[in-house]
């Protein structure tokens, strides 16, 4: 069994209340079990290197451990710098996608992190998607191509490994596969979405994430991408040459099973070439099933094999925990920073010149999740920070938060949010919005719109910079 448990990572998540403490029973059995990784989620710098110390060093192996770092290390650990969607940073340009990438990397090592699981290599080519969006860097299947590469060598030159996501591409879907399983009926148009997938493996990126994602052109029998061998083994293995770490997309993500046990969505993953199975509910289940199968005579011992050696290999290549210097850190936050606010762009009309007090209204989209938030108040605070009046009776200024998750199983405003902007907003009202650029297209009025693409406290105090400035 315990060859199994190498190859499945359960899911650690940090609590605002009780810390890590909610996962140490859960991280003791996965110990004992011998799994070969952790995903995190969450946390605060000084408590996620400790964890991440006593789990190396509780483990006879080296240990993955991984982390959704789209966005920078600080999307995950309280402490460290928050950067900007990929979509924002592929507006600024090769050399800051390079710097971004750095920064992510180091400050991961910083707590122990030493897979990044990005970035995402999916096109923002369907507007209703509503898991992609600013995930992105972009439509064009060339350019994110380049950009992605660019983020890899940057990150894995720096000691952490890279991995491109969604495999071979969830940028055409309409339906969001957390919720159910998508199916891209697409045909030949399909090959521009391995565009970005094939220059990665190219370049050398150590880790490919599966979609949860039907694809009847490459498979008939219409199975998650995660579960098919003609995807994963002849499309990825065989025609991509890809010889890296192959790890599912959350088992959890109900696009996965699509009807069947996740003991058997474990081993049928498995069979169809993963490495990896990330985040299963049930771990001692998933490591029973994988166990046996591998143990049958017409089991999956042989890619067992294989993906033991693939997942040993990626640890040892991993670069180790190494803290940052409090200039480095303090430099890096700068850095975000900065990246933060040149990424802020303005779609419609000029920003007023900020001369007055100013009435702060909100518009929610992304309240109702099972996930907290980032705090709403940030924007106002960086504001008070630098001298400018908040009033009831000043001029209104309509914040919208607009954020990709995972929940919400849409792209646009809710039928709610869309009349309660139309409520604050009259016509030359300034509004910034927190999402993708295509909802300028839902701001009513003809005032100025400045898109901060993500709710992240980063880009709350960059756009509060903005206005302030006017």
């Amino acid at each position: 069994m315990s060859g199994a448990a190498e190859l499945v990572m359960p899911a650690i998540r940090w609590d605002a209340e009780r810390g890590y403490e909610g996962s140490r029973q859960m991280i003791e059995r996965a110990q004992f079990l011998g799994v070969g990784g952790f995903i995190l989620f969450g946390g605060e710098r000084e408590a996620t290197r400790e964890l991440v110390g006593s789990l190396q060093q509780g483990s006879d192996r080296p240990l993955l451990i991984a982390s959704d770092l789209e966005r920078g290390a600080g999307q995950q650990i309280r402490g460290l710098t928050q950067l900007p969607p990929l979509m924002a940073l592929a507006t600024l340009g090769a050399e800051a996608i390079k710097e971004a990438a750095r920064i992510t990397a180091l400050e991961a090592r910083d707590v122990g992190i030493n897979w990044a699981l990005a970035p995402v290599c999916d096109l923002d080519i369907e507007p209703s998607n509503p898991i992609v969006q600013t995930r992105a860097f972009g439509a064009d299947a060339y350019e994110v191509a380049q950009q992605a590469s660019i983020w890899i060598n940057a990150c894995q030159s720096a000691g952490v490994l890279a991995c491109a996501k969604h495999f071979p591409g969830h940028g055409r879907t309409t339906t969001d596969s957390h919720a159910e399983l998508p199916v891209v009926g697409a045909g030949r148009e399909l090959e521009r979405d391995l565009m970005p997938f094939r220059r990665t493996v190219a370049a050398g990126v150590a880790g490919v994430l599966t979609a949860h994602v039907a694809y009847p052109r490459w498979d008939p029998e219409g199975v998650p991408a995660t579960m098919s061998k003609k995807i994963l083994t002849d499309l990825l293995r065989r025609d991509l040459f890809f010889t890296g770490l192959t790890v599912t997309d959350a088992l959890i993500m109900e696009g996965a099973l699509a009807g069947q046990s996740e003991q058997q969505g474990a081993v049928r993953a498995m069979a169809a070439g993963c490495d990896i199975v990330l985040y299963p509910r049930d771990l001692e289940s998933v490591v029973k099933a994988l166990g046996e199968a591998a143990d049958g005579k017409n089991g999956i011992g042989s890619q067992v094999g294989r993906a033991t050696w693939r997942r040993e290999d990626a640890a040892r290549r991993a670069l180790g925990q190494q803290a940052l210097s409090h200039a480095e850190a303090h430099a890096f936050k700068e850095r975000g920073e900065a990246l933060s606010v040149q990424a802020l762009k303005v779609q419609r009309g000029e920003l007023p010149h900020q001369g007055r007090a100013l009435a702060i209204e909100i518009v929610d989209d992304d309240a109702g999740g099972p996930y907290p938030l980032p705090p709403r108040s940030t924007f106002a605070d960086e504001l008070t920070r630098l001298g400018v009046e908040l009033s009831p009776r000043g001029t209104r200024i309509v914040l919208v938060f607009a954020d990709v998750k995972s929940w919400k199983g849409r792209s646009g405003l809710s039928d709610t949010s869309a009349r309660r902007l139309k409520s604050l907003v009259e016509d030359r009202t300034p509004v910034v919005v927190f999402g993708h650029p295509r909802r300028v297209s839902e701001i009513p009025g003809s005032g100025a719109v400045l898109c901060a693409w993500s709710g992240d406290e980063g880009m709350q105090r960059a756009a509060a910079r903005r206005i302030a400035q006017g």
